[in-house]
């Protein structure tokens, strides 16, 4: 299957980007007519769930019409905003996501800034047309103006557009004629995203994305710009630092639906997992053996709030909770800093104290 389409889904808070993909995971038919998987699939995490927001970056792939599209979900609050500008370097368009009644809200600025910025082509999904007393049209001129004013260029501004219910399962080009299924969004995505532009040379992807399994440790995650990439393959790995450490991929995935499927090759364009590298960080390049060639990595913006984080000394200490160390904090935000981006952690002068730099 040569045709590839990577597209990251923009979108505010609740305005239904969730409810969006799961629909499309329905249409490309995922999941078989007895299985109900549940509603809002992509928030798998508990915290997601209970909350109703989407805190980290996932990634789906379905096939519709002979292409394989891969949807890349992104946060939608600036609290998260590490997540967003990593993940975004894997699309090659955005889908912007604007609620009919509520209009574009400051945090899909904040994100399509990013987009824009990064030179991907906007597709536009004006979700919830059928809550009362929604402007669909107003919504429309709103998120034009406010790709203007961001300084879209002029083919970033001649974007298309469709209107719809991702909750009742229908989109259309017009808010006034439902149609029964989510078929003219998907025509939207593979006329008018552009697919990867493959380079010439040899073998570069930067990892923009960590998983962890208790069975293979760390899995990088990113979209291979050029090259091939194949089981067994001896590697270069260009760290962040400008230091090339050789390297070998013990096994391939790319993903197929809510999972992964293991391949023995990568062909560029597409988006991949690699298990059984050693030492690697989210903006380093996996490269050619002989020739690495390290690509341009990841810019986070700094963190703008800090926090100090301490053991529990109060009266009630050790009556709640499992872990109630220092060791047990420290363990838990190292950890967490092979994922988050936009952490950092500075150690005090006490052992009990963990000053948290973050946003």
């Amino acid at each position: 299957m040569a045709n590839i389409k990577n597209i990251a889904i923009i979108a505010h808070v609740d305005h239904g980007k969730t409810t969006l993909v799961d629909k499309i995971m329905y249409h490309c038919q995922l999941f078989r007519d007895n299985q109900n998987a549940g509603e809002l699939i992509l928030d798998s995490n508990e915290l997601e769930r209970e909350r109703g927001i989407t805190i980290t970056s996932k990634n789906v792939s379905v096939v519709y019409k002979n292409t394989k599209i891969n949807i890349i979900d992104t946060p939608g609050h600036a609290d998260f905003g590490g997540e967003v500008e990593r993940v975004l370097n894997m699309a090659d368009g955005v889908l912007l996501l604007v609620d009919a009644f509520e209009g574009p809200m400051p945090q899909t600025r904040f994100v399509l800034q990013k987009a824009l910025d990064l030179g991907l082509k906007p597709c536009v999904v004006i979700n919830k047309v059928d809550k009362e007393n929604c402007t669909p049209e107003e919504v429309h001129e709103a998120v034009f103006d406010l790709m203007f004013e961001l300084g879209a260029e002029e083919w970033q501004l001649d974007f298309p557009v469709v209107y719809g219910s991702a909750k009742h399962y229908w989109m259309s080009e017009d808010w006034q004629h439902p149609t029964t299924n989510i078929e003219p969004l998907l025509d939207m995505v593979i006329e008018h995203v552009p697919s990867p532009k493959i380079e010439e040379g040899n073998t570069q992807m930067l990892i923009t994305s960590l998983d962890f399994s208790s069975f293979v440790g760390r899995i990088a995650i990113g979209r291979l710009q050029r090259g091939l990439l194949k089981t067994g393959m001896s590697v270069s790995l260009c760290k962040r630092d400008g230091s090339i450490v050789k390297s070998k991929i013990k096994e391939l995935y790319t993903f197929e639906g809510l999972g992964r499927k293991k391949i023995d090759e990568v062909q560029a364009g597409d988006i991949c997992a690699i298990v059984g590298m050693e030492g690697f960080e989210i903006g380093d390049t996996i490269a050619d053996l002989e020739n690495p060639v390290a690509l341009k990595t990841i810019d986070i913006d700094e963190p703008t709030m800090s926090m100090l984080f301490t053991i529990n000394d109060s009266p009630f200490f050790g009556k709640d909770g499992k872990f109630v160390t220092s060791r047990h904090i420290k363990d838990r935000l190292y950890k967490e800093l092979e994922k988050n981006l936009a952490l950092r952690v500075n150690e005090t002068d006490s052992a009990d104290k963990f000053l948290i730099f973050g946003r």
